[in-house]
């Protein structure tokens, strides 16, 4: 009789559970090579730090399908071995809101973590601010974002605060530049002396390769308290442009000494006004020198 039983049980039952356990082994595999396949094709190109995030999320959403399937079969599982599943459940969806309310944070992070490496807003070797904090991107997790700031400081972000995200070396860079020159200055002139400071910052092997395109020239911008200025802006490749902006810098201030093109330093013109006769009052002037 007891056999009689199992065989039954061996017959329907247990070939159910036999056909579950398969099919979520075949599932498993299928999810995992379509997923490996159609993340895969974003890192195509060779880029080292391209293939690090998909490979980040491959693995990501494999777990995800894991757990998945996995839980689904054994629902199945157990309601074929006679185990009442409700209770089960009610207990798993409680103790499911419990930890819920108190990792609400780190799944917050978790979610924010994968939409930015699915979105490709950081990559490793970026500079970037996030959070108010910036720095060179030195890890990207699916909780945290690890960077390190010119000092040296290195700040360790959660994906859950960061709202904005400025990445400043995301396929190119661009340094801007606010030429401040005196009021008496030609324009023009000016304008010549920064091409010529561009073109032969471009013809220079040690800079040349980092910079993109020929300065742009935005033109006279403002007209301040003691200086015009001249607005510009050049293009160069990821992270170098604070290399370049400098020698750049320090090329022109040299080229606008060599043909006596003042850069003002703040100054305060004193105008004692006329009256109607257009006159003006004396203006005393007393100096007093030491003795000895």
């Amino acid at each position: 009789m007891y056999l009689e039983e199992v065989g039954s049980w061996a017959i329907t039952s247990g070939l159910q559970i036999v056909v579950v356990i398969i099919a979520m082994t075949i599932a498993t595999r299928v999810m995992h090579v379509a997923i490996n396949k159609t993340i895969g094709r974003a890192a195509a190109g060779g880029d080292p730090e391209r293939a690090k995030r998909t490979e980040t999320l491959k693995s990501t959403i494999n777990s995800l399908v894991n757990i998945v399937l996995f839980s689904v079969a054994l629902v199945i599982i157990l309601g074929q071995l006679g185990i009442a599943i409700g209770p089960i459940l009610a207990a798993a969806g409680v103790l499911g809101l419990a930890v819920g309310f108190g990792a609400q944070s780190l799944v917050r992070d978790v979610i924010n973590g994968f939409f930015i490496l699915l979105d490709d807003e950081i990559r490793v070797g970026d500079v970037v601010q996030i959070a108010g904090k910036g720095g060179l991107v030195e890890k990207v997790t699916l909780r945290l974002v690890v960077l390190r700031d010119l000092a040296g400081n290195v700040h360790f972000v959660r994906n859950g605060s960061i709202d904005v995200v400025t990445n400043m070396t995301k396929d190119y860079s661009r340094y801007v530049f606010d030429i401040g020159v005196a009021y008496r200055e030609d324009v023009d002139e000016v304008i010549a002396v920064i091409r010529a400071v561009d073109e032969e910052l471009r013809g220079d092997p040690a800079f040349g390769e980092s910079i993109l395109e020929p300065i742009e020239i935005l033109g006279l911008d403002e007209f301040a308290d003691s200086a015009i200025i001249i607005k510009a802006r050049t293009k160069t490749k990821p992270i170098k442009q604070w290399e370049i902006g400098r020698e750049f810098n320090r090329r022109l201030k040299r080229a606008f000494d060599q043909r006596g093109i003042e850069i003002p330093f703040p100054h305060v013109t004193l105008y004692m006004g006329q009256d109607k006769t257009g006159i003006a009052p004396a203006l005393r002037v007393r100096s007093e020198r030491g003795e000895g």
